[in-house]
């Protein structure tokens, strides 16, 4: 898996590469990348091809227990994602990026799960 690049601009907006967008048991993506901007939640593959996307405010969002935790799991348009992201670093089970993730989530109004 390739490291994943993150970015924090305000506290509402994110941007993430190199995440692994499961579909619960099958994998979409290994290099996807996750935006929330302008409101929306977008969930693009490695191209930039949308899988998925939704206003900030129908998405929920949370840490699943079974999951690492560099994992998200994420329900947009009521079909739940699993989002690993790894740490530029690229030590696995950093949280970092997920936590990022879920704080621009959630202070742009998205859901808690």
């Amino acid at each position: 898996m390739s490291e994943t690049e993150f970015r924090a601009t305000a506290v509402t907006e994110f941007s993430a590469t190199g995440v692994r967008i499961d579909r619960w048991a099958r994998s979409v993506t290994r290099a996807g990348q996750v935006t929330v901007k302008d409101g929306r939640v977008a969930l693009l593959t490695s191209y930039g091809r949308e899988i998925d996307s939704a206003p900030v405010g129908t998405v929920s969002a949370g840490r699943p227990w079974f999951a690492g935790a560099d994992a998200a799991v994420a329900r947009v348009n009521g079909t739940r994602y699993r989002l690993t992201m790894r740490h530029p670093d690229g030590k696995p089970g950093d949280a970092a990026p997920s936590h990022r993730f879920l704080e621009a989530l959630y202070s742009a109004g998205g859901r808690r799960s």
